[in-house]
């Protein structure tokens, strides 16, 4: 049997992921050099090319393609099992991947892990705030954040916080110069605060409901973001009328810089839920992470 350099193959995954040699050189620790002088040495020994390098960007050949497929996976087997080793030390170690956005991250992630992370040391969590909808087993993170009726069936999904509702809000001084809306359908006479949705590219379409009755409507304004804090300071400042979870906009609207409307429009919902793969078998870390964002010893995980 020919032995093969298995650094060679670990280096090729992790430029194929990245796509980048750059990124794969930082978290593998090597030079960028030294880098693509493996990749080229394992094409050379398998005499075909597997990725198509230009000065702007690194793609897989179709060669390529195959062999990650064939052994992208057997190296997140290693990585999960000497994890698991890790486990049997006295101490629960390891890195807890979760994707989220900012202000559940602010308000509710970190104050209910920081006790965690002072009891374990040797745990990690790496946040990733991003307010599209991520393929969290496709791009490899133990968990993520969502509004509890966004989430996929095939996932376990554990509520972290109480229902939420949607509230639509400006400045005392926006309404100076603008009539208050009374119905949904008014906002399209405003200037109102978009969202771009980061995974489908399109905007943000603002529901409502009222005894049974929901509405949709695609507002226009000369705002667009793709974060929620900016939708709060562009209110604040008067720019326009923005909708976003209410807790977002609460400390404005107690100190009156924001004023709302529509609440009738705006009845509860689910809230934020961790939800990771029904298949997936939990670290001690990743449990201990869990358990933390419970709700109450109540609340159990639901399957979707």
């Amino acid at each position: 049997m020919v032995k093969r350099n298995l650094n060679d193959l670990l280096y090729f995954v992790t430029v194929a992921r990245e796509g980048s040699f750059t990124r794969a050189a930082s978290l593998l620790g090597v030079t960028q050099s030294a880098l693509s002088q493996a990749i080229s040495g394992l094409e050379a020994r398998l005499e075909i090319r597997l990725l198509t390098r230009t000065t702007r960007s690194v793609s897989l050949t179709a060669a390529g393609e195959r062999l990650l497929n064939a052994i992208g996976h057997r190296f997140d087997e290693i990585d999960a099992e000497l994890d698991e080793l890790t486990e049997m030390r006295d101490k629960p170690a390891g890195t807890v991947r979760i994707t989220c956005g900012e202000h559940i991250l602010r308000t509710t992630l970190l104050p209910k892990l920081t006790p965690l992370l002072r009891e374990y040391p040797d745990i990690k969590i790496e946040f990733d705030i991003n307010y599209g909808f991520r393929d969290i087993v496709a791009d490899r993170f133990d968990a993520g954040v969502r509004m509890g009726d966004t989430i996929d069936k095939d996932m376990i999904a554990m509520p972290i916080g109480p229902q939420l509702r949607m509230a639509v809000a400006a400045s005392p001084a926006y309404f100076k110069t603008h009539a208050a809306p009374r119905t949904p359908h008014d906002l399209l006479k405003h200037n109102c605060i978009n969202m771009r949705m980061q995974t489908a590219g399109g905007l943000w379409v603002w529901d409502f409901m009222r005894r049974g009755k929901s509405m949709n409507v695609r507002v226009d304004g000369q705002l667009t973001f793709n974060t929620s804090p900016s939708m709060v300071d562009a209110a604040v400042a008067g720019l326009g009328i923005a909708f976003l979870p209410e807790e977002e906009f609460a400390p404005h609207l107690e100190k009156g810089r924001l004023v709302r409307v529509l609440e009738d429009w705006c009845p509860p919902f689910p809230g934020y839920y961790l939800y990771y793969p029904s298949r997936r078998q939990p670290s001690h870390a990743f449990s201990l992470v869990v358990n933390a964002l419970r709700v109450s010893p109540s609340v159990s995980p639901k399957q979707r």
